[in-house]
């Protein structure tokens, strides 16, 4: 089964919209928990919600939000290093896609390089 770029386009826009949202949900519901926890752990009431929650079982906290957001990053992190690889890679070009200055300036610069070779071989 083979994909349409745009099919492929689509699906790249939404799962960077997938990404985004669930980062920023994942930052939010952690600098909530944090910004809340009160200084004596004991003063902490009953299961109220889910920020109270974690803030009385940090383990559940740290499974369910702190190392999905470690695993996003380091994932995004991998994604964009990949990309700068593949999209600073030179490109082939043939002697077809050349213009024509182009070609004669190539042309003088491997004339240049065969005159100094022939000099240096002397």
């Amino acid at each position: 089964m083979k994909i349409s770029n745009k099919t492929k386009k689509v699906l790249f826009i939404a799962l960077f919209c997938l990404d985004i949202a669930l980062t920023i949900a994942l930052f939010v519901i952690s600098i909530v928990m944090l910004a809340t926890m009160p200084k004596d752990m004991s003063t902490i009431s009953g299961n109220e919600g889910m920020i109270q929650y974690f803030q009385k079982n940090p383990t559940v906290f740290l499974v369910s939000i702190v190392i999905p957001l470690f695993l996003l990053l380091f994932g995004n992190i991998g994604i964009l290093v990949w990309y700068v690889k593949r999209s600073t890679k030179p490109k082939e070009t043939s002697l077809n896609e050349l213009s024509e200055e182009e070609k004669e300036k190539l042309k003088q610069e491997l004339m240049k390089d065969l005159l100094n070779k022939e000099k240096n071989n002397e």
